[in-house]
């Protein structure tokens, strides 16, 4: 007997798809986002969306994704120091903008999901830990920085402090924050010259 094969993934679909979702998510906000909304805006049923994504989060944080991706863009210039303020910039300026506003909705309500908690993890900030780590390599291999760095640590140390003003004090999160935190940062990170 001849195994049937389903239709292959359509690209237009998937498209139409995030483009629902992350239209939803920047007019209603997270909460009141719904697979069925999602399905009804992009013109496909709910069984599409659940044949790619196994839940609400996992294909709003996709769309989210796919749609900002572009805006986080790091270059390399050289330096250790301007590669994490333009990376750090970039989302400080993109989190405090109306579209980015989005992250810390998903961050409060995966306090009391799970699911959406990891989401997050996996299709947001673990990739921009990565991309973290690769300029923080770079600068050890440049010998900007110290060889032994904890990684996880360090990445830790710069960006912490970026979401406790977010999320806890409400202090300005600006430019001239981001300098003053790398600067303050790469302190105990620097290689040591003699």
């Amino acid at each position: 007997m001849e195994k049937k094969v389903g239709r292959p993934r359509s690209e237009e679909t998937k498209k139409a798809i995030l483009t629902a979702s992350y239209e939803l998510l920047l007019e209603n906000g997270f909460n009141t986002i719904t697979v069925e909304g999602i399905a009804e805006r992009a013109g496909v049923s709910k069984a599409t969306i659940y044949k790619w994504w196994p839940n609400k989060a996992a294909v709003v944080l996709d769309g989210f994704f796919a749609a900002t991706e572009s805006m986080l863009h790091v270059p390399d210039t050289g330096s250790v120091s301007e590669d994490l303020f333009i990376q750090v910039n970039n989302l400080a300026a993109f989190i405090t903008s109306p579209k980015g506003k989005v992250i810390t909705e998903l961050i409060a309500a995966g306090q009391f999901d799970a699911n959406i908690a990891e989401e997050y993890r996996v299709r947001y900030f673990n990739p921009r830990r990565l991309i973290s780590q690769h300029i923080l390599e770079r600068g050890m291999q440049r010998g900007e920085l110290k060889n032994d760095l904890d990684m996880e640590l360090s990445i830790d140390l710069i960006f912490a402090p970026l979401f406790y003003r977010l999320l806890i004090t409400g202090k300005t999160v600006d430019s001239a924050f981001v300098k003053s935190l790398i600067s303050h940062t790469l302190t105990g990170m620097k290689a040591q010259t003699e």
